[in-house]
């Protein structure tokens, strides 16, 4: 009996060993690709580096590209909270490389940046701490006194704080899937979630949202709770998606991937669920109509026709209000 017990857990050990290995080296192979020519070479004067950087006291990861690293400087903020985007907007939003030096910052919590501090003392303060320092981080990096700022869903929140608090560090702010209350825009979500599925005759989806209640929510998981109706308005928004971006999926792009390695896309997932739970209570009293009436930069806000995840009436309603030195509302 004791030598297959042994033979098994010599096997066994080495399984775990090959594993171990196998998620070290995922790890330190994570790379974000080069920028090419027409030849496959390397663009001159191009920037692709991904590298840690010190904020406040932590260690936090962020991808740098641009075709010339001379280009002004361009600061993109994930959605969440507690989400990663590095691929996706090398991806999807490539063309921004031919004239930024665009900048995607995993936001303490999120994927590479997961263990960065500890996530139940994560606040609204700490963000706007950190972008700062990465803000002034990269104004010395790339000898510049102003960068552009673009936020979307949750990163337009965080964008909003920051061009708020510091207009002096911005060029101008660009906001897509722009939040402005997030209590009134969770509510007119789960109730338009009730009506689209009224309309499709979907009873046993409608009594699990009825059974939740309308939103803000307070108890247990928080983010399986919000993604019982959310994945209702996707269901919605995926319909009406059209041109190049229909078949844009952030977790594929993260698996898929070179930027995560293999405990990078564990914490992908972990990080949405774990940073969510502890951070979106924290923003029920937000209504950027009365608490951000008024920014000293130029905004810009990009507006789905077909977004229902950030409903567009309230952005229009915050456009309308805002004191700006130019302000655009583009559809």
């Amino acid at each position: 009996v004791r030598a297959p017990l042994a033979k098994g857990l010599i096997l066994g050990g080495g399984f775990t060993a090959v594993a171990v290995i196998a998620v070290i080296l995922s790890q330190a192979l994570a790379t974000t690709p080069p920028i090419l020519d027409a030849d496959g070479d390397r663009l001159p004067n191009s920037i692709a580096v991904m590298e840690k950087v010190e904020l406040n006291g932590s260690r936090q990861w962020v991808t740098i590209r641009g075709k010339d690293v001379d280009n002004p400087v361009l600061l993109f903020l994930a959605g969440g909270p507690g989400g990663s985007e590095l691929p996706s907007t090398r991806l999807h939003l490539a063309e921004l490389e031919d004239h930024f030096v665009v900048v995607n910052w995993d936001q303490p919590g999120a994927a590479k940046s997961y263990y960065a501090v500890d996530i139940a003392e994560l606040t609204p303060e700490r963000y706007v701490a950190d972008a700062h320092a990465l803000v002034q981080h990269l104004r010395a990096r790339f000898d510049e006194d102003k960068i552009y700022v673009m936020g979307e869903s949750w990163g337009t929140i965080l964008g909003i704080w920051l061009v708020r608090d510091y207009p002096e560090l911005f060029h101008a702010y660009v906001g897509s899937g722009q939040m402005v209350n997030t209590t009134e825009n969770d509510v007119m979500g789960y109730e338009f979630a009730l009506e689209y599925l009224a309309e499709r005759g979907d009873t046993e989806r409608i009594e699990t949202l009825r059974r939740n209640g309308p939103p803000p929510y307070t108890e247990g998981n928080l983010a399986l709770t919000y993604a019982a109706y959310l994945g209702v308005l996707n269901d919605y928004m995926a319909m009406h998606a059209h041109g190049e971006g229909e078949d844009a999926d952030i977790l594929i792009d993260a698996i898929n991937e070179p930027e995560y390695g293999l405990l990078d896309k564990v914490n992908w997932v972990r990080g949405l669920m774990d940073v969510f739970n502890v951070v979106y209570p924290q923003l029920e009293d937000l209504d950027f109509t009365t608490q951000a009436a008024e920014l000293d930069v130029p905004v810009y806000f990009l507006v789905g026709r077909y977004d229902v995840n950030a409903m567009t009436s309230l952005a229009e309603r915050y456009y309308d209000v805002l004191d700006a030195p130019h302000k655009e509302l583009i559809w």
